[in-house]
């Protein structure tokens, strides 16, 4: 059996907590230079910000609205060799405050990529199959480069430049292209054409659309591919049990986890759950929770457990294990189960 060339998952992507203090300063022990930061103060209700290596320093958008970018001149400054600096802009850096950043590594500053019919500029990491892509909406159906080499398991893009137009996330589980999700809203399923067709190894493909492909829209998107041992992005279905909940295997010990109802028509108002393995080292009752679509600080979770091979949620709320619902997720691995190394992941 082949077992993915990844044995050190934080080569890739890391979970950084750290504490703001209402001035500058550099955060560092994240373990290389990130493409992509998306921070969350924890205890303060201030919204998410994520800042990527093609936008540049200082631009941030905002997973929990659907707000134009925005130019943060105290925000993350720059991204170093073993993490990134920061000024003194409240949601990043308020003094005394807790935080957390989620950070990816791509390739760099990006470069020109003709694959599609729009030119794109693509930052791509072909082994751990993320890529930040940025390109020029033409507001009709159209293909874009995004530089993996392989079938992207999930997209979240957003306009730029257009306010109000919310963010369109596609996931394979979802049944098809013509599905998609928001960040901005708690519609759990909509049909509609966001993607145009099922993105393929070199492209993927936009419709009409402002969300995706607005005229003349400066537009991003981030691109995940699985990656076996490192990342998987896949479905599961609900039982509004407690104690035998649907355990969902992985192959690998979990470091990041986001999860979404998707049941066609559903609503849920608790929104896309976000945990991880620096806020919740310890398989705990009350596991802190934050939410990608909430400005909201961290609070009392969904009972999660991490095991060497998956996750399971010892919940009955409709948010994660509801009766009959299903459920897409994306998951990062701390370790694979077993990798190349021959060391096995343990369970916590």
């Amino acid at each position: 059996m082949a077992y993915t060339t990844i044995n050190k998952s934080s080569e890739y992507f890391n979970t950084k907590l750290y504490t703001g203090n209402g001035s500058t300063q550099s955060i560092t022990g994240v373990g290389f230079q990130p493409d992509m930061v998306w921070t969350k103060i924890r205890n303060g209700v201030y919204d998410h910000n994520i800042f990527d290596v093609i936008r540049g320093v200082t631009k941030d958008i905002r997973p929990n609205n659907s707000n134009t970018e925005g130019t943060q001149s105290g925000g993350l400054t720059s991204f170093d060799s073993d993490g990134y600096s920061l000024g003194s802009w409240v949601p990043v850096n308020e003094s005394s405050s807790s935080y957390v950043s989620w950070n990816w590594k791509a390739n760099g500053s990006g470069v020109s990529n003709t694959d599609g019919s729009i030119t794109s500029t693509v930052s791509a990491n072909t082994t751990s199959g993320f890529s930040v892509v940025n390109y020029t909406g033409t507001a009709s159906n159209a293909t874009v480069g995004h530089g993996l080499g392989a079938k992207p398991a999930m997209i979240i893009a957003k306009n730029l430049i257009t306010n109000g137009e919310d963010w369109a996330i596609y996931h394979k589980s979802l049944g098809g292209y013509q599905y998609y999700l928001k960040f901005g809203t708690t519609v759990a399923l909509t049909n509609t054409n966001r993607w145009n067709a099922e993105p393929d190894t070199s492209v993927f493909n936009v419709g009409a659309v402002a969300e995706t492909n607005g005229s003349g829209a400066n537009q991003i998107a981030y691109v995940f591919a699985e990656k076996k041992g490192f990342s998987k992005c896949g479905i599961y279905s609900g039982n509004a049990s407690s104690s035998s909940p649907p355990f969902i295997y992985t192959g690998f010990k979990p470091s990041f986890i986001m999860v979404k109802i998707a049941s066609t028509g559903g609503v849920d108002t608790g929104g896309w759950v976000m945990y991880d393995n620096q806020r919740y080292p310890n398989n705990l009752s009350n596991s802190p929770v934050l939410f990608a679509n909430f400005s909201e600080a961290e609070s009392d979770g969904y009972n999660l457990e991490m095991f060497s091979n998956g996750f399971r949620f010892n919940s009955t709320s409709v948010t994660v294990n509801g009766s009959g619902n299903t459920y897409i997720y994306y998951a990062v691995a701390e370790q694979p189960l077993v990798g190349t190394n021959g060391v096995p992941a343990t369970a916590r």
